[in-house]
């Protein structure tokens, strides 16, 4: 599964979830605040910008954000709440696609970097963010935890979500550190419909290894936008790396 065949236009229709899940104002707004904190006024990058969940909304505090977008569907999306001028987005893979200028921050969030599904393409992604950074500059990402511990031996595949009318279910392939996500959907009839994603799971201590190689060292790591302490049992985390000045 190719990620630009994934996210096409019918994924980039349905989508947005205004006020529910990742859009609510409980989730959205800490990360928002956050970025906005991190970036001090300085203008701001957005890999993997989709349909403007976050970059909408830091747009309207003045923070000047551009995007970078593998899928056209999804930044057709986004066209329809704000034109090329008022955020700007260049079509192409987060971990090669050149934006101008540099900015003082560059972000990744909701699990983005998962979405790159080789080690060396992960590495590249933080190269590429240095190239886009100003002198001491920052690169946040936002990723979850990997929970193989849910995973009893010989059993390859955990139920993460189950409510009425959903099933979120996902696959492990631990010899690759792959993970496919399946979302099922049904009503009250026999039928289904189910929208599945590939993901390489990262662990943070190797996250940490790929920022160094980049050139960057860890700022700070928590388990929320919030600031809750990063412990041991923590299902997510934002992590926040600075450029070292040296490796410019």
């Amino acid at each position: 599964m190719r990620q630009e065949d994934i996210w096409n236009g019918e994924a980039a229709e349905s989508y947005d979830t205004p006020g529910m899940g990742m859009f609510s104002p409980e989730v959205l707004q800490p990360a928002v605040d956050r970025l906005a904190d991190l970036a001090q006024g300085g203008r701001v990058l957005e890999f993997a910008i989709g349909t403007g969940r976050v970059a909408i909304p830091l747009r309207e505090r003045g923070i000047e954000v551009t995007g970078i977008e593998l899928s056209a569907a999804m930044i057709a999306r986004l066209r329809q709440k704000v034109d090329e001028g008022t955020i700007p987005v260049v079509l192409g893979d987060m971990a090669t696609a050149r934006a101008p200028d540099r900015y003082a921050l560059v972000f990744l969030v909701f699990n983005g970097l998962s979405n790159l599904l080789t080690q060396a393409e992960q590495v590249a992604c933080f190269r590429n963010a240095a190239r886009h950074l100003s002198r001491g500059g920052r690169f946040v990402i936002e990723l979850w935890v990997p929970e193989l511990r849910k995973l009893p031996p010989g059993q390859p595949a955990v139920v993460w979500q189950s409510e009425p009318g959903y099933i979120g279910l996902d696959t492990y392939d631990v010899l690759h550190q792959h993970v496919t996500s399946h979302h099922f959907r049904f009503g009250d009839g026999r039928q289904a419909q189910v929208f599945r994603s590939p993901h390489r799971y990262v662990w943070p201590a190797e996250l940490d290894l790929m920022a160094e190689l980049a050139g960057f060292e860890l700022e700070s790591r928590h388990a929320d936008w919030s600031g809750t302490a990063f412990t041991a049992e923590s299902r997510a985390h934002v992590s926040v790396y600075r450029l070292v000045p040296e490796s410019r």
